[in-house]
């Protein structure tokens, strides 16, 4: 596995070892040795998996407090745009986001720490979208900011009306009321 230290603070791009054959290929995905050895230890407790249309953006979402989530997530099928915030008052890269494709073809995974927002854009005609998490989902603790906040200026590469967004994702906080950590 090749781990690449992203621009943001603790996050990592993690590109595995692809050996394909004539029956398709094997990678593993991940490796608790190797990713301690880059990234630390993070104690992964659950897979989740979602399924969406070209255009479904979800997101900007994260959970507070000590229901805060470390997600290690990728695209299993399929290819997204998936962009994280920066929501530690104290990191040097706070208020600044990050957007990776991840796709079926590149087989490339983002490490998310805790204090991150977390959306993704779906850019092929369906994806299925893999994400391990390190914390149990509190509803009582989500939070969401809006995906077009004009502080954060992200360029998703679609116009809005490309877009497929839920009435949750619709009515995210702006950047300036969002919670944040220390």
């Amino acid at each position: 596995m090749n781990f690449i230290k992203q621009e943001l603070k603790d996050v990592w791009v993690i590109e595995p070892k692809v050996f394909p054959d004539e029956r398709g290929y094997f990678m593993e995905s991940y490796k608790k040795n190797a990713f301690e050895e880059h990234i630390g230890k993070v104690e992964f407790i659950q897979d989740n998996e979602s399924k969406s249309s070209r255009g479904v953006l979800r997101g900007l979402h994260y959970q507070t407090g000590e229901y805060a989530q470390a997600k290690l997530v990728r695209a299993l099928v399929g290819s997204v745009l998936d962009v994280i915030v920066d929501l530690r008052k104290s990191s040097p890269t706070f208020g600044k986001h990050l957007a990776v494709e991840l796709s079926e073809e590149n087989k490339r995974q983002l490490f998310v720490p805790r204090g991150f927002a977390h959306g993704f854009l779906v850019l092929s005609e369906t994806a299925i979208f893999s994400y391990k998490v390190d914390n149990v989902y509190t509803p009582s603790h989500e939070a969401s900011i809006l995906w077009n906040d004009t502080t954060l200026s992200i360029d998703w590469g679609m116009s809005e009306k490309e877009l497929i967004l839920s009435p949750k994702d619709k009515s995210g906080k702006l950047f300036a009321e969002a919670i944040l950590f220390d």
